[in-house]
């Protein structure tokens, strides 16, 4: 599918669908470079410590330690990066650490030949000039993206954290006796919902506007419920949310298995 660039923060698809996304700022795409960089260093050092010791006990010679050093470096600095990226989709120790994703220009996943030019010219930006001509280019470009993203058309996307699953409220223990006799059908849906939103963002409120919205809420429902439990305000909203939903919930279940049962009986006749 095609697409082109519409702004900065926006991608045009081929069908005229406008895709917001948002690059990897300049400071964080420097610090997770900087993080792949340490690694990639860390790494060959390690192979190098490992020839020094083979060298000590004489398993080595030093001609044979010179062509492993070179083939220690293209490991580290080239094959490393490019299996890294190719195993995660577009995403390395440094990019894990600022949420950050390699990806195409049109907002595609990478292929081989886009993490090959990265590696191989990261090879040149980050490594032998110590990150200087990638600090250079991503301070000039709009989305932050070093000399191996420009030629290999590629860039940096933020990757969006995703939402944290609400809880449900729990019946309050001091209210299981009345939810075994109590009866919340007739409340309003409208009403429910805003007790439900209350409930969900209760924890945020200052104490006295929680107080005074609680109240309020309480007051709109007691006609609604009966018996009227004898609790606070916030409690008995907790208490009423979690029989609505109960009672939703088996509603539901006996709608499906009505209907499964209603299937059974056309399949056998």
């Amino acid at each position: 599918m095609s697409a082109e660039i519409a702004d900065e923060q926006e991608i045009l698809s081929g069908e005229a669908v406008a895709i917001d996304v948002q690059p990897v700022g300049f400071v964080l795409r420097a610090a997770g470079a900087l993080i792949d960089m340490l690694f990639g260093f860390a790494v060959f050092t390690g192979f190098i410590l490992v020839q020094v010791w083979l060298l000590t006990l004489g398993v080595l010679d030093e001609h044979t330690a010179r062509i492993l050093s070179i083939w220690a470096a293209v490991v580290s600095f080239l094959v490393l990066p490019i299996t890294v990226e190719m195993a995660t989709r577009g995403r390395s120790l440094g990019k894990l650490a600022v949420g950050g994703r390699i990806v195409r220009i049109d907002g595609g996943a990478i292929t081989f030949r886009h993490t090959f030019i990265r590696a191989l010219l990261g090879v040149l930006e980050i490594y032998i000039t110590v990150g200087g001509i990638a600090v250079i280019t991503g301070a000039l470009t709009a989305r932050s993206q070093r000399l191996g993203d420009l030629v290999a058309g590629t860039y940096s996307q933020r990757v969006r954290t995703p939402h944290l699953v609400q809880q449900e409220p729990v019946l309050p223990p001091s209210l299981t006796g009345w939810a075994t006799v109590a009866d919340v059908a007739r409340m309003p849906d409208r009403l429910a919902r805003r007790i439900s939103q209350f409930l969900v963002n209760a924890d945020r409120l200052s104490p006295a506007a929680r107080l005074s919205v609680g109240r309020e809420l309480a007051a709109e429902a007691a006609p609604f419920i009966s018996p009227v439990p004898d609790a606070g305000p916030e409690e008995m909203l907790r208490a009423v949310t979690v029989l609505r939903r109960e009672r939703e919930r088996r509603a539901l279940t006996l709608s499906d298995d009505r209907a499964e049962h209603l299937s059974r009986t056309r399949i056998r006749v």
